[in-house]
C-alpha cells in the first residue's frame, strides 16, 4: 500500500507535524490504544524577545517525538505534535488550547512559558478534560491553587517552580559578611514571590541579615539603569534579580558597565543558568567583567547531574541542534517521556486514568530522578545553584562551583499556607 510520509514542514511554522498518514481514502490504521496516532498539541512563547523558550519547548518535544517513534512508539502507537506560539499571553493561550483538543485532537497538551498563560489555562483543561503538562510557567499557585486547592486534576507540572529561585538563602547563609539584601525584581508576581521567598527562608536561617531595598522592573524594561541607581543606593552586600531571557542581559551589562560588580559580593541571577542569558553575557564572562561574583541557578542546566542519562541527553541535543538544552527543552523532553510511561502502565489515553497511572512515579530523566507528588501533581527534583564561569570545552560560560541542596529542603510542601506577595 502506498503511503504518504509527512515531513517537517519549518520549524517556526505554526504547526509541526510528525507522521506517517495513511493513503488518503483508505480507512485509517489504529494502534493498540484504537487511534490513527497520538497527538500532542504543544505552545510556547515562539515571538518577540523571549522567543527562544518557545523554541526550546519545540526542539525538546520534537526529539522526545524523534526517539519515541523510532522505537516503535507508545504501545504501537505513533506520536505526532502540532506547535503553536502562545505569544505570552493569555487569550492566545487559551485559544491555543481549544484549537489543539477540539479542532486538531490532541490527546494530552504541553508548554507554556508565562505564568499569566498557566493560571488562565487551568480552568479551560478541565473543561476539555486534557491533561496538560506544564513544562516552564514558575507561578506557584498553578500547583497550590488550581490543583491542590480547587482539585483540578488535569494539569501536571514537570518543571520546577518559583521554589528554585530561593534557593539563593541555603547557598549564602553561611557568608556572614553578606548581610545586606536588596533586590532588582520583575514587577509582577514572579519577582515578587521570589523575593518573598528568599526573605523568609533567610530570616530562619539568618535573624541578622537586612533587606535594604527593592526596585521593581516592569516587562519589557530596556533602561536598568534608574533601579541600579536606586538598589545602589542603599550599599546593599547582595542583590537577587529575576528579569529574564533578553531582559537579563541587558541588565547584568548595564550593571557591569555602572559599577556594580566592584561594590557588591554577590549577585544571584535568578533564571540566568538559562543558556540564552548565558550565551547573551558570553564577552563579559570571558573578560571576568562580573569578577567571580555573579551566582545564578535555572529549572535545569545542562552540566548536571553528572549521569550517562543526561550526557547522552545532552549529546543527542547538540548533534540534532547544535545548541545546548535550556531548562524548557529539557522539561518538555521529560514530559513526553513521562506521558510514555504513563500511557503505557494505564493502556489509556483517558485523563482519570493516566493521572492514576502517574500515582507514586519516580522517573530517571535527564535533570535526574523525578518524583511525582499527588497532592499538588508536581513533579519534584533537584537543580543546583552556581557561580557562572567561562568554560573552555563549551567555549561560552556555564554553571561551575555548584552547590546542591536537595528539593525537599527548600520546595514547599502541601497543606500549603498562603504566599504573602506584594511589592
Amino acid at each position: 500500500m502506498r503511503r504518504t510520509r509527512w515531513v517537517c514542514v519549518g520549524l517556526w511554522g505554526t504547526a509541526l507535524l510528525l507522521a506517517i498518514a495513511p493513503q488518503a481514502g483508505s480507512a485509517p490504521a489504529t494502534c493498540q490504544l484504537g487511534v490513527p496516532a497520538i497527538r500532542l498539541g504543544v505552545q510556547g512563547v515562539a515571538s518577540g524577545p523571549h522567543a527562544d523558550y518557545g523554541r526550546q519547548i519545540q526542539m525538546g518535544a520534537v526529539m522526545a517525538i524523534e526517539e519515541i517513534n523510532a522505537r516503535g512508539g507508545v504501545l504501537g502507537c505513533r506520536l505526532e505534535m502540532r506547535f503553536m506560539d502562545d505569544e505570552n499571553r493569555p487569550a492566545t493561550g487559551v485559544r491555543n488550547a481549544r484549537l489543539l483538543v477540539t479542532e486538531y485532537g490532541a490527546h494530552f497538551l504541553y508548554g507554556t512559558d508565562s505564568s499569566g498563560v498557566a493560571m488562565a489555562l487551568g480552568p479551560v483543561l478541565k473543561e476539555l478534560d486534557r491533561i496538560q503538562f506544564f513544562t516552564h510557567a514558575a507561578t506557584h499557585r498553578l500547583t497550590e491553587e488550581l490543583v491542590a486547592q480547587q482539585g483540578i486534576r488535569q494539569i501536571v507540572r514537570v518543571s520546577a517552580p518559583v521554589y528554585q529561585d530561593a534557593i539563593a538563602a541555603w547557598v549564602f547563609k553561611d557568608n556572614p559578611q553578606i548581610r545586606r539584601w536588596a533586590t532588582i525584581g520583575a514587577d509582577y508576581e514572579y519577582g515578587y514571590a521570589t523575593w518573598a521567598l528568599f526573605r523568609d527562608a533567610m530570616r530562619r536561617f539568618r535573624p541578622d541579615v537586612e533587606f535594604v531595598g527593592a526596585a521593581w522592573a516592569p516587562f519589557l524594561t530596556t533602561d536598568f539603569s534608574p533601579h541600579i541607581s536606586a538598589v545602589m543606593a542603599q550599599n546593599p552586600d547582595g542583590i537577587i534579580a529575576t528579569p529574564w531571557a533578553g531582559e537579563a542581559v541587558t541588565l547584568l551589562r548595564q550593571a557591569v558597565l555602572m559599577g556594580v560588580f566592584d561594590r557588591v559580593q554577590v549577585w544571584f541571577q535568578a533564571m540566568g543558568g538559562s543558556v540564552d542569558v548565558l550565551e547573551g553575557i558570553a564577552r563579559e564572562v570571558q573578560e571576568d567583567r562580573f569578577k567571580g561574583k555573579l551566582w545564578a541557578t535555572a529549572r535545569y542546566i545542562h552540566n548536571w547531574p553528572d549521569t550517562q542519562t543526561n550526557r547522552a541527553f545532552v549529546e543527542r541535543f547538540e548533534r540534532r541542534w547544535a545548541r545546548l538544552p535550556n531548562y524548557s527543552a529539557e522539561t518538555t523532553y521529560s514530559a513526553i517521556q513521562i506521558t510514555k510511561a504513563a500511557v503505557e502502565r494505564s493502556r489509556s489515553l483517558q485523563t482519570d486514568r493516566v493521572i492514576a497511572a502517574l500515582r507514586g512515579m519516580q522517573i530517571v530523566t535527564p535533570a535526574g530522578l523525578r518524583v511525582f507528588r499527588e497532592q499538588d501533581q508536581q513533579f519534584v527534583y533537584t537543580v543546583p545553584a552556581g557561580r557562572v564561569v567561562w568554560s573552555a570545552r563549551h567555549n561560552m560560560p556555564i554553571l561551575g562551583d555548584l552547590r546542591v541542596v536537595s528539593a525537599r529542603e527548600y520546595w514547599r510542601s502541601p497543606p500549603f499556607t498562603p504566599l504573602q506577595v506584594g511589592r
